[in-house]
């Protein structure tokens, strides 16, 4: 009597290494799509924070919304907007504060991805000092 697999065997075993197989090349698939979407996120968070220092830094701020686009397809809209300061009558203040939102967009697949930062800076009056 010989001995070995018999075809049953044979297909049981090769039905299982496919399964197998095909489970695998899924996780690595996620895995790969995970990473390109952290990757994406982290350089968007990169350009609203770096459109957000451009205005920071700026000598004039004044209200009203801007945007733009980088070479990579991120597209950037920043609003500035002066915020109504409750005078109490104690004391003038001395100063203006805006509201500050850049959102930072782009397209990930047939969704559209966004990140917003936002702060509020105060600005001195023309000519005024704080």
């Amino acid at each position: 009597m010989k001995k070995g697999f018999t075809l049953i065997e044979v297909l049981v075993a090769m039905s299982i290494l496919a399964v197998s197989l095909v489970v695998i090349l899924q996780l690595f698939s996620g895995g790969l799509k995970s990473s390109r979407l952290s990757d994406r996120y982290t350089r968007g968070i990169f350009y609203a924070r770096e459109k957000m220092d451009e205005i920071l830094l700026a000598e004039a701020l004044s209200q009203g919304v801007i945007s733009g686009e980088f070479e990579d397809g991120f597209k950037w809209r920043s609003e500035a907007r002066r915020l109504e300061i409750v005078d109490t009558g104690d004391a003038p203040v001395p100063f203006y504060a805006y509201d500050i939102k850049v959102e930072v967009g782009w397209q990930e697949g047939e969704k559209e991805k966004h990140f917003t930062v936002s702060t509020i800076k105060l600005v001195a009056p023309e000519g005024g000092r704080i």
